[in-house]
């Protein structure tokens, strides 16, 4: 079974190392290392930072569009129980033409 880190064998992986060891020497490879070190932890910083200020721009759209969503929906509610109450006093007025109906023919 075959281990690979970023598509390098074991094999190849302790080829490179070797390789740094013998062109940087064993007393420049701690350096190297704190060096890497750093600069991953900075890059994980900046983009963490990047990461705050896109929330950050982002929470302005969404409280807009959470606005125009509450509005919306409050018309929508408001209209539909408009469309209700109109639709109820059209069944009650056909109701009642239907009776008024009925009983002119039953006399």
């Amino acid at each position: 079974m075959t281990n690979y880190l970023l598509f390098i064998s074991g094999g190849e992986l302790v080829l490179v190392l070797l390789l740094a060891l013998l062109f940087f020497g064993s007393s420049a490879i701690p350096e190297i290392a704190k060096t890497m070190g750093k600069a991953m932890r900075e890059f994980k910083k900046a983009s963490n930072e990047i990461q705050r200020e896109i929330n950050e721009y982002t929470a302005d759209v969404r409280k807009d569009i959470d606005e125009v969503s509450d509005t919306v929906n409050r018309e929508t509610s408001a209209i539909k129980n408009n469309l209700t109450e109109v639709s109820d006093n059209l069944n009650s007025e056909a109701r009642e033409i239907e009776n008024n109906v009925k009983e002119k023919f039953q006399d």
